[in-house]
C-alpha cells in the first residue's frame, strides 16, 4: 500500500523522467568556446564604456582583445568540436557588440561627431552593415559547409581596422589639413568602403587551423598569418593597420581576378551565400 504523498512523489519521479527523455541532448564542450565569446563581448562593453568615458586608445585597444577573443573562440569549438547553433548565435551577439556598436561609437565621439546628422549616419553604417552580415552567416551557416575562406570582409577584421586608423593617425592629424573637413573627409570614404565590404560577396582568408594536415596543404597562407602576427607584436598600431590593409586589399585583388577571369565564387554555389 502506498500513502498518497508516495503516489504524488512517484508521479513527480516519471514527470522528470520523461522530460529528461524529450530533452535535446547538450554538448557540454560547448562551455570553452563560450567562455571565450563571453570575454569577447566583455571587451566590447568595456570598450563602450571607454570611449564614453573620453579613453579613446583604451577604447580601441578592447576593440583589438575583443577581436583576439574572437580568434580563440573560434579555435577552440573546431579543437573541442564544440561548434554548435548556440555557439552562432551567442558568437553573433558578442560580435554586434563589440564589432558593431563599439567602434561606430568610437568614430564618432573622436570626429564625425562634428558633422551633426551626416556624422551620426556615416558611424552607424558600422553596425548596420555589420547586422546584416551576421544574420546572412546565421541563415547560411546552417545550409551549406565551409570553405576556406570567408565570404565578405569580416566584421572583426572592419572593427579592428577603424581602431587602428584611429591609433595611427590619432596624433598626426595635420596630414589631412589640406582636405576640406580634416580627417573626415579621409575617413567617410574609408568607413563607406569597408562596410561595403562586409556585406559583399569578395572572398577573404580565414585564420588557419593549428594541425599538422592544415600546415602541409596551406603552407603559404600559414607562413603569412605567422608574418602578420610578427607584424602585429612589433609595430603594434602601425603593424595592426599595415595587416588588416593588405589583408583587405589581397581579398579585393582575389575578387577582382576571379570575377574577370570568369571564376567568381566556388561552382554550383550562389553568389549571396555566406560562409564566414
Amino acid at each position: 500500500m502506498k500513502y498518497p504523498i508516495q503516489k504524488k512523489y512517484h508521479s513527480f519521479k516519471q514527470r522528470r523522467r520523461r522530460r529528461k527523455e524529450q530533452k535535446p541532448p547538450v554538448n557540454k564542450k560547448i562551455a570553452v568556446p563560450s567562455f571565450f565569446t563571453l570575454m569577447n563581448l566583455f571587451s566590447g562593453f568595456l570598450a563602450i564604456i571607454s570611449i564614453s568615458d573620453g579613453d579613446f586608445i583604451r577604447g580601441a585597444w578592447l576593440i583589438a582583445l575583443a577581436g583576439l577573443f574572437d580568434v580563440f573562440d573560434g579555435l577552440m569549438a573546431r579543437l573541442a568540436n564544440a561548434t554548435s547553433d548556440f555557439g552562432i548565435e551567442l558568437d553573433s551577439i558578442s560580435d554586434m557588440v563589440s564589432f558593431g556598436v563599439a567602434p561606430g561609437f568610437l568614430i564618432y565621439s573622436w570626429s564625425l561627431h562634428e558633422l551633426g546628422f551626416v556624422g551620426i549616419i556615416v558611424s552607424a553604417l558600422p553596425p548596420l552593415c555589420g547586422a546584416v552580415r551576421l544574420a546572412r552567416f546565421n541563415v547560411n551557416a546552417r545550409l551549406h559547409p565551409k570553405p576556406d575562406f570567408f565570404v565578405g570582409l569580416p566584421i572583426p577584421a572592419q572593427a579592428i581596422i577603424l581602431g587602428a586608423f584611429f591609433l595611427t593617425f590619432r596624433d598626426s592629424l595635420e596630414l589631412f589639413s589640406f582636405l576640406e573637413n580634416g580627417v573626415n573627409s579621409a575617413l567617410i570614404p574609408f568607413i563607406v568602403v569597408i562596410s561595403f565590404l562586409m556585406v559583399s560577396t569578395l572572398p577573404f582568408d580565414k585564420i588557419p587551423r593549428f594541425d599538422r594536415k592544415t600546415i602541409k596543404e596551406q603552407k603559404g597562407k600559414f607562413v603569412l598569418f605567422l608574418v602578420y602576427l610578427l607584424l602585429i607584436l612589433l609595430f603594434k598600431e602601425y603593424g595592426l593597420m599595415a595587416v588588416f590593409t593588405l589583408f583587405m586589399l589581397k581579398g579585393i585583388s582575389v575578387g577582382a581576378i576571379q570575377f574577370f577571369t570568369d571564376d567568381y565564387g566556388p561552382a554550383g554555389v550562389d553568389e549571396f551565400q555566406d560562409y564566414s
